[in-house]
C-alpha cells in the first residue's frame, strides 16, 4: 500500500508539471514574419551606394529576332540544333533584372541609361576593360558612385527532339511519346568600375547550364507548352542576374518569430507600437512592465518581447541578454527555442566576417 501511495503521488506531480507546461505553452502569442539579411559573399565597399548599369557585351553578332522567328529556326532543324545565340533581349533582361535585384536588397540604388549598350574592343574573345574617361562620364552624368558593366555574355543553345517507345507493364503494351529537351550554357563577365580611384572593384565570371525537358504522346501538345527558345534565353539572363546579385548584395531569408500578446493596458499599448514598427518605444514599455510587475509570468513575457524588439533593431547581443533574463525568470519552450534561433544567427554573422 505504501508503495502504491508513493507511486500515486509521483504520478500526480508529473501530471501537474505537464499541465503547467501545457498552460505556459498555450499563452496567447502572435507570429511575426520577418526577413533575415544574409551578407553578400563579395560585398562592395560601403562607399558604393549607387550604380550605373551598362553593357559592353553587345557587338555585331547580337540580334533581336522575334520569339516566333527564332523558334522557326529551330523547327526547321527538327528541333535538333547546337548553336551559339546572341540575343539582344536576353542581355537587356539581364541588366533590368539585376537592377531590380540590387535595389530590392536594400543595399544599392541604380540607374540604367537609355543608351546602355556599347561595343568595345576584345582580346582573345573577352571584352577589354572600359576606358576610365567613359566610366567617369557615366558616373558623373547619372550621379552614381560606380559603374557595373556586363562586359561579356555568350550563350550556347542545344535542342533535341525524338520519339521514344515505352513499354507499359500495367496495360501490357507499348506506346510512343515525343520528347523534347533544351539546355543553354551561358558565361558572363561582370566588372564594377570605381571612377575616383580608377579601380576595378570586381571582376566576376559566371557560368552555368540550364535544362528544360518534357514529353507528350502528341508532338503538337508538347510544343504548345514547351518553353520557347526566346523565353529560355530571357530566363537565362535572369539567372545570371541572380547569380551576381547574390554575390554583391544581401539576400533575404524569411523567418517567423513569436511574441506574447495577452496582458494589461500597457502591454497592449506596447504590442500596438511593435505592430507599427516603433520597436524602441515598445521596448521602453515592455521594460517598464518587467521592472514593475510582481508576476513572474508577466515579467518573463515582457522580457522576451524586449529581446525580439532588440533583434528587430539589429542588436543581437541585447536580444540574447534579455532572452536569457526571460529564461531565468520563467522557463518556457518558446524562450528556449528563441535563444537557439539567436545563437544560430550570431554564428552565421560570425562566419561571414
Amino acid at each position: 500500500m505504501m508503495m502504491n501511495r508513493r507511486f500515486k503521488k509521483k504520478w500526480n506531480y508529473v501530471t501537474l508539471l505537464l499541465l503547467a507546461m501545457a498552460i505556459i505553452s498555450c499563452v496567447p502569442t502572435r507570429t511575426l514574419l520577418i526577413d533575415i539579411p544574409l551578407p553578400a559573399q563579395q560585398e562592395l565597399p560601403s562607399s558604393i551606394q549607387s550604380l550605373t548599369l551598362v553593357s559592353q557585351a553587345i557587338n555585331d553578332n547580337y540580334t533581336n529576332v522575334s520569339a516566333d522567328s527564332l523558334q522557326s529556326l529551330f523547327y526547321k532543324k527538327n528541333f535538333n540544333l547546337d548553336t551559339v545565340v546572341y540575343d539582344f533581349q536576353m542581355a537587356d533582361t539581364t541588366l533590368k533584372a539585376l537592377g531590380e535585384l540590387l535595389f530590392e536588397s536594400g543595399r544599392y540604388d541604380y540607374v540604367i541609361p537609355e543608351d546602355r549598350f556599347s561595343a568595345s574592343s576584345a582580346t582573345l574573345g573577352m571584352t577589354n576593360e572600359m576606358p576610365w574617361e567613359k566610366v567617369s562620364w557615366f558616373c558623373e552624368t547619372f550621379q552614381t558612385d560606380a559603374l557595373l558593366s556586363l562586359d561579356h555574355f555568350k550563350t550556347k543553345v542545344i535542342t533535341r527532339y525524338k520519339n521514344k517507345t515505352y513499354f507499359n507493364p500495367f496495360q501490357g503494351g507499348f506506346y510512343s511519346a515525343a520528347t523534347a529537351s533544351m539546355k543553354i550554357y551561358y558565361e558572363a563577365l561582370f566588372r564594377v568600375y570605381e571612377p575616383i580611384e580608377k579601380k576595378v572593384l570586381l571582376r566576376q565570371f559566371i557560368s552555368d547550364t540550364l535544362y528544360w525537358e518534357d514529353q507528350d504522346v502528341s508532338t503538337s501538345n508538347l510544343f504548345k507548352r514547351f518553353t520557347s527558345v526566346k523565353d529560355a534565353l530571357s530566363e537565362t539572363g535572369i539567372v545570371a542576374a541572380l547569380e551576381l546579385s547574390e554575390k554583391i548584395a544581401a539576400r533575404w531569408r524569411p523567418e517567423r518569430r513569436k511574441y506574447f500578446t495577452a496582458g494589461k493596458v500597457l502591454f497592449r499599448e506596447a504590442n500596438q507600437l511593435a505592430e507599427q514598427g516603433e520597436w524602441q518605444t515598445a521596448i521602453s514599455k515592455w521594460k517598464e512592465i518587467a521592472e514593475n510587475s510582481g508576476s513572474k509570468i508577466r515579467k518573463s513575457k515582457a522580457l522576451l518581447n524586449m529581446a525580439l524588439g532588440y533583434e528587430m533593431l539589429g542588436d543581437l547581443d541585447r536580444a540574447v541578454y534579455w532572452a536569457l533574463e526571460s529564461y531565468k525568470t520563467m522557463y518556457r519552450p518558446l524562450t528556449y527555442e528563441y535563444l537557439e534561433i539567436l545563437k544560430k544567427r550570431k554564428t552565421e554573422l560570425k562566419n561571414t566576417k
